[in-house]
C-alpha cells in the first residue's frame, strides 16, 4: 500500500493536476476569506469553506479522473490486480494519495485563525471544527470521485459522472423539497445522498427573527459518522469494482460475484446501520457545543429545573417542524433530553389555523411558543426569543443576543409555580408607563401585574407583593400617600421612582419622608468625565455592591441614569432603618434647578456639591415584617432607549430587583446568550498583502513549478 501511496502521490506532483489543484483551492479560498474575514472583520472561517464548497464539482473530478480509469484505458491494471498486493491496499493507496493532495492547501487555511487572532479575539474551537467539517466534505467527495472513475476507461466520462455526482449530493435537499416538503419515503432514500445537509449539521446556517442568517459551528459526531461511512463504503464499491476484471467468465466468477452483492449489501446495510444508531442517540452524547456563547448549551441553573420537573409539561412550537427555527428546535431537544416530563409538539399554523386562539386573542407569530400544564398556560411569542437593534442611519435590524433559554426555562417555571407573586402599578397621577423591555422582565420572573387607581381602593390590594409608582407627573393626594404609607408600614414593599417637575409634591414627597428620605431638587450634573455619556446629564454613576447590583459592578459595567434628582439619606444612623445605596455620583457632580437655567455645568451660587445618591433601598424593621422602599431619582433611565446605551444593564438591575421583589425559592436568572461577535479590524496594508501573496503569488508559484517540474519530465 505505501509503494502505490508514493507512486500515486508522485504521479501527481510530477504532473500539472496536483498542482493546479492545489493552486486553484488556495486562490478561492484566499479570495473569499479576503472578504469575509479580512474585509468584513468576520472571525468565523466558516463563511469561507461554505463559499468554497462548490469548487469541489471541478476540482475532485479533476484530481480523480485519471487515478483508475487511466489504468484501465492503459490496461496496466491487470499489473496492479495480479500483483501480490491486495486490491483493497491498492485502492486505499491511491485514495491516500488524492486524499494528500487535498489536505496540503488544507494546512494553509489551518493557520489562518492564528493569523486572524492577531486583528481581534477569534474562536479556535468553532474555526477548527469548521475546518473538520470542510476536510471531511472534500474526503467524501474524493472517494465518491474514485469510485466514479473505476466504473469507466474513458477519464472525460468519469469527470463529468463525478460533476453530476456531486453537484446532486450538493443540491439533493432543493431536490427533496420538489418531490415533497412535508416528506416520504423517497425523500428518506434520497437524505442519504445529501452531502449539504449532513455537512450541516456541524456547519448550521440559522436564520433568526430579524430575518438575517449566520453561520454556528457544532462538533457533531453524526455528521462525522456520515461522512466516514461514505468514504468506507466508497473505498468497498470500489475495491469490488476493481475485484471483479481479475476473474474471467466462470462457475468461479459466479460464486464471486455472489459473494460479491452479498458483501456489498451487508457494508451497505452496515453503513446505514451506524448511521441510524448515531441520528437516534441523544444530543448530548453526539453533540458539544463549541460556539464562544455557547448557543446550544443548557445552563445549570435550566438543568436543574426541568429536571426536577414532577408533572407533565406541553410546549407547542407553533410551526411546521421542517420550518421551524434551527436554534429553537435545538434548544427544545435539550429541554427534552432532560426530563421525561417535557413533550414538545410542532403545530402547523397552515394544518390547524384555530390552534392558537384557545391560548391567546392576540395573532401569533410563526415559530412562537406555548407552554401549557394543568395549572396554566404562557404563550412565548417568537420576537421576545431573541433580543434585537435597530439601526436608525439605515433602518435596518440585527439581532444582538438569544433568549430562547431564557425564555422557555421562565415559562416552564411559571406553569408548574405554586406561588405566583403579583405588583400593582399606580395610576391616576400621570405616571410614566414601562417600555416592551421592561414589562417582558417582570412577565420572565413569573411576575403577574395590573394597574390601579388609589382613588377607586380602599387600600392597597393583600396580595400586592410589590407597589411601583413610576415618577408621577402630578401630586398625590393626602389619602392616596396615606394609603401608601399604611402598605409601607405593614411591611409592604414599593419601587419608586421620580423625574424633575417644577412644581413640589409635597404627599408624594411625604413617602419618601416616612422612610427618612428628602428629594433633592434639581437636576444632577456631573463634571466627572468617566461619570458621563456625551453631556453632563446622562450620568453613568458609580455601581454600589448589593445583592440587587450582582454581576453590573465589574470593570467597563456601566448604567444610565439621565436627568436624575438627588436623595438624601440620613448621615446617622436611625434606629430599625437600613439604608443600601445602589447608585452613586462622583464628589465633583452638582445638582441644578433645572435644565433650562443651565449656563454651565460647573458649580456655581446655589448649586449643591456631590457626590449625590440617585438610587437607593431603604427599610424600616416593623412588628408587622420590615418595610421595604426602592428610590431611583431618574426615570427615563427605565426606558428601552437609554438601557440599549449600555447594552442592556439598566435592564438588568431592575430584573435583579424584580427578582428579589418576587422572592421565588428558585430564581430563573438565565443571561441572555450574545449574538455579537468580536468584529476583526484588519489593516488595509496588511489585507492587500493577503491577496497579493495568497490570490496570485501563491498560485502562480504552484502552477510554475508544476508546468516546470512536468516539462523537464517530459524532456526526459
Amino acid at each position: 500500500m505505501t509503494a502505490i501511496f508514493k507512486k500515486e502521490f508522485r504521479s501527481y506532483l510530477h504532473s500539472v493536476t496536483g498542482w493546479i489543484f492545489m493552486a486553484v483551492t488556495v486562490c478561492f479560498f484566499a479570495m473569499y476569506s479576503s472578504v469575509y474575514n479580512l474585509a468584513y472583520g468576520t472571525p468565523y472561517i466558516a463563511y469561507s469553506f461554505d463559499a468554497v464548497l462548490i469548487l469541489f464539482f471541478i476540482t475532485v473530478p479533476l484530481l480523480s479522473m485519471r487515478i483508475m480509469a487511466e489504468e484501465r484505458r492503459q490496461k496496466t491494471d491487470q499489473l496492479l490486480i495480479t500483483s501480490p498486493v491486495s486490491v483493497g491496499k491498492i485502492v486505499l493507496g491511491k485514495y491516500l494519495a488524492m486524499a494528500a493532495v487535498f489536505l496540503i492547501p488544507l494546512l494553509f487555511f489551518s493557520f489562518l485563525p492564528f493569523f486572524l487572532s492577531s486583528y481581534g479575539t477569534v474562536p479556535m474551537a468553532e474555526n477548527f471544527v469548521a475546518i473538520l467539517a470542510f476536510a471531511l466534505y472534500g474526503l467524501a467527495a474524493i472517494a465518491v470521485g474514485l469510485f466514479l472513475s473505476s466504473l469507466t476507461e474513458n477519464v472525460v466520462i468519469a469527470a463529468v459522472l463525478t460533476f453530476i455526482v456531486l453537484f446532486l449530493t450538493y443540491m439533493m435537499q432543493g431536490i427533496e423539497s420538489l418531490i415533497s416538503t412535508t416528506g416520504n419515503m423517497v425523500t428518506k432514500i434520497l437524505s442519504a445522498f445529501d452531502f449539504y445537509t449532513h455537512y450541516g449539521t456541524m456547519i448550521r446556517s440559522v436564520s433568526d427573527v430579524a430575518g438575517n442568517s449566520r453561520l454556528t459551528t457544532v462538533f457533531d459526531l453524526t455528521g462525522i459518522v456520515y461522512f466516514l461511512s461514505v468514504i468506507v463504503l466508497m473505498l468497498f464499491l470500489t475495491t469490488q469494482s476493481v475485484q471483479k476484471r481479475r476473474y474471467t467468465m466462470s462457475v468461479k466468477t459466479l460464486a464471486m460475484g455472489a459473494y460479491s452483492g452479498v458483501a456489498t449489501a451487508v457494508v451497505i446495510a452496515l453503513a446505514v446501520g451506524v448511521n441510524f444508531l448515531a441520528v437516534a442517540l441523544p444530543a448530548k452524547y453526539t453533540q458539544l457545543d463549541v460556539t464562544t456563547n455557547k448557543l446550544y448549551g443548557i445552563t445549570e441553573q435550566t438543568r436543574e429545573i426541568v429536571s426536577g420537573l414532577s408533572q407533565d409539561v406541553n410546549i407547542y412550537v407553533y410551526a411546521a417542524q421542517e420550518s421551524a427555527d434551527g436554534v429553537l428546535a435545538q434548544t427544545l431537544e435539550r429541554y427534552q433530553e432532560l426530563s421525561k416530563h417535557i413533550k414538545v409538539s410542532y403545530v402547523d399554523p397552515l394544518q390547524d389555523p384555530n390552534f392558537a386562539a384557545k391560548y391567546t386573542a392576540e395573532e401569533l407569530s410563526q415559530n412562537s411558543l406555548i407552554v401549557e400544564t394543568d395549572k396554566r398556560s404562557k404563550v412565548v411569542d417568537y420576537y421576545d426569543l431573541y433580543e434585537t437593534q435597530t439601526d436608525y442611519a439605515t433602518y435596518s435590524q440585527s439581532v444582538t443576543g438569544y433568549d430562547g433559554e431564557g425564555q422557555l426555562t421562565s415559562a416552564i417555571s411559571y406553569c408548574t409555580s405554586d406561588d405566583m407573586p403579583k405588583i400593582y402599578f399606580i395610576a391616576g397621577h400621570g405616571e410614566y408607563t414601562f417600555d416592551s423591555g421592561f414589562l417582558a422582565a417582570i412577565e420572565k420572573e413569573n411576575i403577574a401585574y395590573e394597574t390601579i387607581s388609589l382613588l377607586e381602593q380602599e387600600a392597597i390590594p393583600e396580595d400586592a407583593k410589590c407597589v411601583i409608582i413610576h415618577a408621577p407627573e402630578n401630586d398625590f393626594s393626602a389619602d392616596d400617600a396615606d394609603k401608601v404609607i399604611a402598605y409601607l408600614n405593614n411591611g409592604g414593599m414599593v419601587f419608586l421612582t421620580t423625574e424633575y417637575v417644577q412644581e413640589q409634591q409635597s404627599n408624594f414627597e411625604r413617602i419618601l419622608s416616612e422612610f427618612g428620605m428628602t428629594l433633592q431638587r434639581g437636576m444632577v450634573a456631573e463634571n466627572n468625565t468617566a461619570n458621563y455619556y456625551q453631556e453632563p446629564f446622562y450620568l453613568l454613576p458609580d455601581i454600589e455592591a448589593a445583592g440587587e447590583t450582582a454581576g453590573l459592578t465589574g470593570q467597563h459595567q456601566y448604567i444610565m441614569s439621565p436627568f436624575a434628582q438627588g436623595v438624601t439619606i440620613p448621615e446617622n444612623d436611625v434606629e430599625g432603618m437600613t439604608y443600601t445605596k445602589l447608585l452613586t455620583t462622583s464628589d465633583k457632580a452638582v445638582l441644578k434647578s433645572g435644565k433650562q437655567q443651565v449656563t454651565t455645568y460647573e458649580k456655581e451660587e446655589g448649586d449643591l456639591e456631590g457626590p449625590f445618591c440617585l438610587g437607593v433601598k431603604a427599610q424600616k424593621e416593623l412588628d408587622a415584617g420590615t418595610g421595604t422602599l426602592y428610590v431611583f431619582t431618574s426615570a427615563q433611565m427605565f426606558t428601552d432607549y437609554y438601557d440599549s446605551a449600555v447594552a442592556g444593564n439598566n435592564k438588568q438591575l431592575f430584573s435583579n430587583i424584580m427578582g428579589t421583589i418576587a422572592g421565588h425559592e428558585v430564581r430563573v436568572s438565565v443571561p441572555v446568550k450574545s449574538y455579537e461577535v468580536p468584529m476583526l479590524t484588519v489593516p488595509i496594508r496588511t489585507a492587500y498583502l493577503y491577496r497579493a501573496v495568497f490570490m496570485v503569488i501563491v498560485p502562480l508559484g504552484l502552477l510554475a513549478a508544476g508546468l516546470a517540474i512536468w516539462m523537464v519530465r517530459r524532456k526526459k
